[in-house]
């Protein structure tokens, strides 16, 4: 197993999102780490992003929008979007094996992962 390499920069990064419960972008991340007093290049923060994401610490999440989101959980789960204000809910529902299997066979691929992204409207947004 490759030694972790975990700068000042970095560890500020993932201590951003391990307290995010929002699945922030990369901007998120930069708008937060000012907020705590630190002013990283942009360079810095994306670099830093790939670094963690690549080293299993952190999770990447293209969920259809432009920007890429990150998550602290590293475990397998999927996730719900809400189409009219973006919020993103983590979704601890296991996918049946059942169904991976019948997608195995479909398309011919062994499935190694999921990461199903549902979406819907949030029960804040539905209610106004």
């Amino acid at each position: 197993m490759a030694k972790i390499n975990l700068t000042i920069q970095r560890k500020a990064i993932l201590d951003v999102i391990q307290q995010s419960h929002d699945h922030p972008t990369a901007a998120d991340v930069i708008e937060r780490l000012r907020g705590n007093g630190f002013t990283f290049a942009y360079g810095t923060v994306y670099n830093s992003l790939r670094y963690l994401t690549d080293a299993g610490m952190i999770r990447e999440l293209k969920l259809g929008e432009a920007a890429s989101r990150y998550d602290a959980r590293t475990d397998n789960h999927e996730h719900i979007i809400c189409t009219v204000c973006g919020r993103v809910e983590e979704v601890l529902t296991e996918m049946p094996e059942e169904w991976i299997k019948k997608v195995a066979q479909e398309t011919k691929f062994k499935v190694s992962e999921t990461h199903v992204v549902l979406e819907g409207v949030c029960e804040s947004c539905a209610s106004q």
